[in-house]
């Protein structure tokens, strides 16, 4: 009894310090803190709701009650998140406590609530996204397979709708600007939109759903940007990347992204391509753009133009018919090599047509074409003078019937 009365515990395992720092962790703000446990139980309640909701999808008579008990859970859900960024996350910015991660979180907080007196819609489904894009960084954590399981079912369900939701906003904003600058930015916003979904959200809808028909049928488009992801130095690598995405997008944001928007945004990176080419120096990187504006204006006939049903007026759309109509006999050519000659002589010959209706801002895209065209042997360079017609007896008929169309060839010989 003596031996045993003078024994040694082990404080740590005692029954009274186990109640204690059960009690430290829940006052303490922060994940293991009173915070976390309402956001988990919020969690769960959602989670229950949510697969209520899924399940009797189909049943027309009780889905609207599963739907409001399901939309009420995730509200407090997503209130539960955002006051643990307020309470806790916060102080402990304040206090210089916080990681890394946590004063990074703030900061994109902050971001996204600025937009909301700039665009109310893309505030909510922006602020949204970053919730639950913060506490799935702690699902994600806990390392429990069930629970991660049974979260990011609903996770990517709800950040798929999400991301088209902003796009689709984009989408209305491009077609209600009018100036240049202003459509420049939101293409770029459309861009690094679709780019995060692709970096975060793909690869993971990829890998539930592999044999999915719409994820077959990207998936060389996605292995070719995955090459160029990291490739942000040079231009056209740049474009090249933003090319694949926009390609990427009339799969994955059919709706999101109308035709006429998409159109916008082809239209855009086509421009960005014909200024790359006359500004770049370097003679390799310069036949590299040329070969990439190629590329594109196949990618854009075929992804948009030929799909496209309205066009703003009937001459437009006749000029288009005959030039589908020269592509298609093209490229039911058997010779490779003819098919390639033929099919790039076609595509300068439409693109400078469509360059000269706005010669002062294309220029020296103009002149890169007509040289092509030269090399090609389908235009003739003419010789920098004049003389009398009568004096040398010679006329030039292969541009002027080109810009005119009703002068006939004549030779006169003294």
């Amino acid at each position: 009894m003596e031996e045993k009365s003078l024994r040694v515990y082990d404080t740590e395992k005692t029954f009274f310090s186990k109640i204690g720092n059960t009690l430290t962790k829940f006052l303490t703000p922060g994940k293991m803190g009173i915070n976390g446990v309402l956001i988990s139980m919020k969690r769960n309640n959602m989670l229950k709701s949510y697969e209520n909701y899924i399940e009797n999808e189909k049943n027309n008579d009780r889905k609207g009650v599963y739907l409001k008990k399901y939309e009420e859970a995730y509200s407090l859900y997503l209130d539960a998140i955002d006051k643990n960024i307020i309470d806790a996350i916060y102080k402990k910015v304040k206090n210089d406590t916080a990681t890394e991660f946590e004063k990074n979180a703030l900061s994109r907080y902050y971001n996204v609530i600025h937009l909301k007196d700039v665009d109310y819609v893309e505030y909510k489904n922006r602020k949204q996204k970053f919730l639950l894009e913060l506490d799935n960084e702690t699902v994600q954590g806990t390392g429990k397979a069930k629970v991660i399981k049974r979260y990011n079912v609903f996770y990517l369900d709800k950040i798929d709708n999400l991301y088209k939701n902003i796009i689709k906003q984009y989408s209305v904003k491009l077609l209600e600007l009018s100036t240049e600058t202003e459509k420049n930015e939101i293409y770029n916003k459309i861009c690094s939109t679709i780019e995060e979904y692709v970096n975060d959200i793909l690869p993971r809808k990829i890998e539930g759903n592999p044999s999915k028909e719409v994820y077959i049928e990207i998936s060389k488009e996605y292995d070719d940007y995955k090459q160029l992801r990291f490739n942000k130095a040079d231009q056209n690598d740049v474009i090249e990347k933003n090319m694949i995405l926009l390609g990427l997008s009339r799969r994955l944001f059919t709706h999101s992204l109308p035709l006429g928007v998409a159109e916008q945004c082809y239209n855009k990176l086509l421009n960005d391509l014909r200024n790359l080419i006359v500004d770049t120096r370097v003679p390799k990187k310069k036949e590299r753009a040329y070969n990439l504006l190629i590329d594109f204006i196949k990618e854009f006939n075929l992804k948009i133009l030929s799909t496209k049903v309205y066009w703003d007026n009937a001459e437009d759309r006749n000029n288009y018919r005959a030039f589908w109509k020269e592509f298609q006999d093209i490229d039911a050519i058997e010779d490779e090599e003819e098919k390639n000659k033929k099919t790039e002589i076609l595509f300068i010959k439409n693109e400078l047509k469509e360059v000269q209706k706005n010669e002062n801002k294309f220029a020296k895209t103009i002149s890169f074409y007509k040289a092509k065209l030269v090399d090609f042997g389908v235009m003739k360079r003419l010789p920098n003078k004049c003389g009398s017609l009568e004096k040398d007896g010679v006329y030039i008929q292969d541009l002027i019937q080109e810009k005119q169309g009703k002068f006939k060839s004549k030779v006169k010989k003294k």
